[in-house]
């Protein structure tokens, strides 16, 4: 089969999409993730001004070549841009892939591992009676595990509270999507001291109220200092978390040593990377539990499986970044994966908004906390061209972050 277009379509039904269609001679479809949150026309520029035209002709069924091809034929290795865009050309070519050989993806690749993919929701509030309302509607959903995120007193809005005021005039949840749709970054304020002092109290609370066999996650989001992370690791050890996330800037490999040496409490690294030699150092010394990187970000099915199969020698486990910049078609895919591979730990997921769903059309099933694909060949996603017409892209930019004294810090 040769691939005989490939389209780029730009949508935002609800936040910003970028979405890859290849199309065979044969007329098999499959579709691609490109979405880059405050970013997707760069990724969009580079699919369609530089990848689209290369692809024309090309054997779909050539899917380790192609991403060969793409990421050595370009020069301009690794980054989220690049990652992105082959990324979405591997996912759709083995959605082709499936669909020609009349199977659900996950087939092709080893066949299920698990039953279902288990995930986490995103629970927050201001204050603690918010947050318990927040845990318990996810119970009521069926979740079994969820990401705790809290208010820090003194500080306006902090990632990951839905109701902190840096959501905007939106409508929605600060945690459904912290991309505001404006022509300029939302700023934020920091205090690093006074969230360390108030975050362990937080988990006290939650696990008096919810008891020990809920799995709880949390987010630090690249906050720390190395010794700062170390001491909310040793803080969190009575809590008994499923991990702590992205707790220092992830860049530095090297200062996971120290927090490594400083804390049980399991860590979570990676949705900012895109490639395995970003994680040669964490995954070869065992320095992290889980990887986060996700399909959309790390070069595709091809890319992430490559992570964990290396991951796997080192029984590192996966925890794919999973939040509504991930499309429907990043999610089918994380699934497929996560189904098919001996490592997998948890997925994230947090419920698009119901215009995304009447777009891309998922079929992934949740039930019993976790996520299963259903049984249509390839992803299973039923993309809707006319109507993603009719949602056009909005300017929108995650934060910015900066510290009391004016200091521009991590967001």
């Amino acid at each position: 089969m040769r691939i005989d277009r490939a389209d780029v379509i730009v949508t935002s039904p609800g936040r910003n999409f970028v979405t890859l269609k290849i199309t065979t001679s044969d007329g098999v479809t499959g579709f691609g993730d490109a979405t880059l949150n405050g970013r997707e026309l760069a990724v969009a520029s580079y699919l369609r001004d530089h990848v689209a035209q290369l692809l024309i002709g090309r054997d779909a069924h050539r899917i380790e070549d192609t991403w060969q091809y793409l990421y050595r034929g370009g020069y301009w290795r690794r980054g989220p841009v690049t990652m992105a865009a082959i990324a979405a050309v591997d996912t759709a070519l083995w959605d082709i892939k499936a669909k020609a050989a009349g199977m659900p993806l996950y087939q092709l690749l080893g066949g299920e591992s698990r039953e279902r993919c288990q995930v986490y929701g995103h629970a927050s509030g201001r204050e603690l009676p918010e947050l318990f309302d927040s845990i318990r509607a996810h119970l009521d959903l069926g979740f079994t595990a969820v990401r705790v995120q809290t208010g820090v007193p003194g500080l306006p809005s902090v990632y990951g509270v839905a109701s902190s005021s840096a959501a905007g005039d939106g409508g929605g949840r600060y945690d459904y999507e912290p991309a505001r749709r404006s022509a300029r970054p939302a700023e934020e304020t920091w205090d690093t001291r006074a969230y360390l002092r108030h975050v362990p109290s937080v988990f006290d609370a939650v696990r008096n109220e919810f008891g020990p066999e809920l799995a709880l996650l949390h987010d630090a989001h690249h906050r720390l200092t190395p010794i700062q992370a170390a001491r909310l690791g040793q803080s969190l050890e009575p809590y008994d978390l499923f991990w702590l996330e992205d707790v220092t800037p992830a860049e530095n490999q090297e200062a996971l040593r120290l927090v490594r040496s400083r804390t049980t409490t399991p860590l979570a690294i990676g949705e900012v990377f895109n490639t395995i030699w970003d994680y040669q150092t964490l995954i070869s010394e065992q320095l992290i539990d889980y990887v986060r990187s996700p399909v959309t970000h790390a070069g595709g099915i091809t890319g992430v499986r490559r992570i964990m199969d290396y991951a796997a020698m080192y029984q590192i486990k996966s925890g794919m970044h999973g939040p509504t910049d991930v499309s429907p078609v990043g999610m089918s895919a994380a699934v497929h994966l996560g189904i098919a591979l001996h490592n997998f730990g948890i997925q994230e997921y947090m419920l698009h908004d119901e215009r995304t769903d009447e777009v891309f059309g998922p079929t992934v099933e949740f039930a019993g906390g976790g996520l299963r694909p259903s049984q249509e060949p390839g992803l299973g996603i039923n993309f809707d061209e006319q109507l993603a017409q009719k949602y056009p892209y909005e300017p929108a930019y995650l934060p910015t972050n900066r510290l009391l004294d004016g200091t521009v810090h991590d967001w």
